[in-house]
């Protein structure tokens, strides 16, 4: 059968995951939503469950979902292939389910409906007198199970979130509550309605915080729910309130809630049509129990959680009930309480939030019966959702487009490609008053601002381009304001992050010269001058990183210093320029490897810091990478003629070329932790391998290396395309497997855990200027003319 697709995937935790959700978008393919109708999995020539399902809910099907079972750090390789035959020969059973189910053939007498049956429906919005009780909607509002646990929602002014415990791992939602409300409060033989959600949240509900209560979404316009999915794998409801009065604002809120096969968790994705801080997420808060809070010292993209255990069942009086919300850390800005909820409050990413709410009952079959038990499970749970699995999609969409052999133009073709691509998707936004959608909030004057214009100006070099030169000029000068000033800049910070921004304005200034980008330049030059530095004269990282010496930071400031004192100080700044380059190799050079490690504290007081020799304990792939950038950016502001001043920085050259290809991969690409491939959960990681290409490439072309590297670099490039980029049926790319953010401190400690904790993303400016860069320099390389 045709193949769409291979897929290495694996279980990035030491404990088995099974039903492991894996998405795999129709677009991500390289498949409209027709040419993908036909697909199934295999593995090892066998169907893998999957469903073909509507993720967006737009009522288009867009996402195959497969769920798989990992034994410990197990790799999967799967084929993706067009088999219609197969596909409508795979029958599933059923174990998830969504329904909403109202009655006809009666009427309304007030606010109560009188006679009728119930039918199901795909989608209802209640009459204006629906409200509680009216013994209109089966179980008050929709359903949604999964053959380990269902919950229904309030459709009326509650909002409330309740349990139907399950004692049978059988679909039940279709019978309960056809004799009316009383049935389900009893045990019956599949299970029993466990929570008295009252006036609370219920297990897992929403609503606002007002600094003192919840307020519920009550005050609404109207509801209306639809069943977007209802598959054997994966079902899922939404729910939408209209004109929601909350605040002094009118908002509309869209909830999108799915349930997966083998899973108590419900995905629960809350979608603003404005603006709005403080919502609240909870928990009913009962007699009898206790209240359980996950790890708070991680990475704020970490998920942890915060739970009830106790006596909460309805069930009996000594019978066991969990429930628990899993959040990203760095979203909750406070755990509180009122009379009726633990309260968890939120701050959205932009107009949007994401949690899962869960419930786990003792009455289960093999139920979970002790807190020890609950515990052990939810440290399971937010590491799954932490530690995704890791992938390398290889797609027939992709492969079409590498066919041809690795010559200039086509080096130069995949750079300009993603270029366009993320003209579409992020570059225009950058400037002041815009989005930055990698990091869900306002465009601000940050290094991935200026590395990804960088990126666009070096393309330039080769490609004359007026759409592209216009929007680098707009976005860098936006920022600038006509006394000169820097909006969203602050010296005080002393964030040496902020100068790289620094190299675009000085760009975009020297060919048109204007007096406010001058004066921000001198603002960018005064703070290098007054930045805190160690004993030795190293640059601190940051104002609030006191004595640690970073290799990003190298990058960062390095560079614009070196441009700046070039072009306006006859290069007085170079010694310091370079004295910290030779600082960075005597502190964070391991000699052994010819590694260097991510990051040096001199106090050697931080919680990743060795106690005796200040270095954090490993050889981050991106950090090295910025150092690597840094030193052949550098060389371009030394004159020839300073032969010392070049010599540390061309002997750090030619170590670190020697160094890394032992730590590159056969595909010719490098890990996340360089010398660790072994490792569980480690992965191939696309930002330290374009900026490791553009090392290669670009020392190459400046002589700072000789030619016998060709092959190393032209083994990376390859790699690079092969390995990351993914072609889209609308003609655009995306790069994918790149960590958003490694940083250290403030909950980050250095380990081996937490790099792998933080999440990896794809389309980040810190893997796409890189690559660009990467690619001008190996078009040039294969000898693309300068200047066409």
């Amino acid at each position: 059968m045709p193949v769409a697709a291979k897929l290495l995937i694996a279980n990035p935790s030491d404990f088995v995951r099974s039903q492991q959700p894996v998405y795999l978008s129709y677009y991500d393919l390289g498949l409209t939503a027709q040419q993908a109708q036909d697909l199934v999995a295999r593995r090892a020539g066998q169907l893998v469950p999957l469903q073909h399902l509507d993720r967006s809910g737009d009522g288009t099907r867009d996402t195959l979902f497969l769920a798989l079972d990992f034994q410990p750090a197990e790799q999967l390789q799967l084929h993706i292939e067009h088999d219609a035959a197969a596909l409508a020969a795979l029958k599933l059973p059923a174990r998830t389910q969504a329904e909403i189910s109202h009655k006809v053939g009666g009427e309304w007498q007030g606010a109560k409906y009188i006679g009728g049956t119930f039918q199901n429906v795909q989608q209802l919005t209640p009459p204006p007198q629906y409200t509680d009780h009216s013994e209109w909607i089966r179980y008050e509002g929709p359903g949604i199970e999964s053959d380990q646990v269902g919950y229904r929602i309030y459709l009326d002014w509650r909002n409330g979130f309740d349990v139907f415990g399950k004692t049978k791992p059988q679909l039940v939602l279709q019978d309960v509550g056809q004799d009316g409300y009383r049935s389900y409060h009893e045990m019956a033989d599949w299970g029993m309605d466990l929570l008295k959600v009252g006036q609370s949240l219920g297990a897992g509900g929403y609503g606002y915080w007002d600094g003192q209560k919840v307020e519920r979404v009550s005050r609404v316009g109207q509801h209306t729910a639809k069943v977007i999915e209802n598959g054997p794998l994966y079902s899922a409801l939404q729910i939408t309130y209209q004109d929601w009065q909350i605040a002094g604002k009118t908002v509309t809120l869209t909830a999108d809630l799915s349930m997966t096969a083998g899973s108590r968790l419900v995905n629960t994705r809350l979608q603003l049509s404005e603006p709005l801080d403080n919502l609240a997420i909870g928990l009913a808060k009962l007699p009898d129990t206790k209240l359980i809070q996950g790890e708070v010292e991680i990475t704020g993209h970490a998920w942890t959680y915060v739970a009830t255990w106790g006596n909460q069942s309805l069930s009996a009086p000594d019978s066991k009930l969990g429930m628990a919300l899993l959040f990203k850390r760095g979203q909750r800005t406070a755990q509180t309480e009122d009379e009726h909820s633990h309260v968890s409050v939120m701050k959205p990413a932009g107009n949007q939030l994401e949690y899962y709410f869960l419930a786990a009952w003792d009455g289960e079959a093999d139920g979970i019966k002790t807190e020890a038990e609950f515990i052990a499970y939810l440290e399971q749970q937010a590491e799954q959702l932490t530690l995704t699995p890791r992938q390398r999609l290889h797609t027939a969409a992709t492969a079409a487009k590498l066919q041809q052999p690795l010559t200039a133009e086509h080096a130069l073709y995949w750079g300009e490609l993603l270029a366009k691509s993320e003209m579409v998707r992020q570059t225009p936004y950058y400037a002041y008053g815009g989005w930055d959608y990698e990091r869900q909030r306002p465009a601000t004057f940050e290094y991935t601002t200026g590395l990804l214009l960088q990126a666009y100006d070096d393309l330039l070099q080769l490609k004359p381009n007026a759409e592209w030169q216009q929007v680098i000029s707009d976005v860098v000068n936006s920022f600038v304001t006509p006394e000169g000033d820097i909006r969203t800049y602050s010296i005080k910070k002393y964030n040496i992050d902020s100068l790289n921004t620094g190299n675009m304005l000085l760009r975009d200034y020297l060919r048109q010269p204007n007096e406010p980008a001058r004066k921000a330049l001198a603002l960018l030059r005064r703070q290098v001058a007054e930045h805190p530095r160690t004993q030795d004269g190293a640059f601190w990282h940051k104002q609030i990183y006191p004595h640690q010496l970073w290799l990003d930071g190298v990058y960062m400031g390095m560079p614009f210093y070196a441009f700046y004192t070039t072009e306006f100080e006859q290069g007085q700044g170079l010694p310091e320029v370079v004295k910290e380059f030779k600082l960075t190799r005597e502190l964070l050079r391991d000699a052994n490897t010819g590694l260097y490690y991510h990051a040096w504290d001199e106090a050697k007081q931080q919680v990743w810091a060795n106690p005796e020799t200040g270095l954090s304990p490993h050889f981050w792939g991106r950090g090295l990478g910025w150092l690597s950038m840094a030193l052949v950016d550098v060389l371009d502001y030394i004159p020839a003629e300073q032969t010392e001043l070049r010599a540390p920085l061309l002997q750090m050259i030619t170590e670190l070329a020697e160094a890394l290809p032992r730590f590159q991969h056969d595909s010719g690409v490098w890990y996340q932790i360089l010398d660790r491939p072994e490792a569980t959960g480690n992965y191939l990681e696309s930002s330290a391998s374009a900026m490791f290409t553009y090392f290669y490439a670009k020392a190459i072309n400046n002589g700072y290396l000789p030619p016998s590297y060709k092959a190393t670099a032209l083994k990376a490039y390859q790699g690079l395309v092969r390995e990351f980029m993914l072609v889209h049926p609308d003609g655009l790319v995306s790069l994918v497997n790149t960590v958003q953010v490694a940083g250290l401190g403030f909950g980050r400690d250095g380990s081996y855990h937490y790099y792998m904790s933080e999440p990896v993303f794809r389309n980040d400016a810190k893997a796409n200027g890189p690559f660009i860069m990467a690619a001008v320099e190996m078009a040039k390389l294969l000898g693309y003319p300068v200047n066409q």
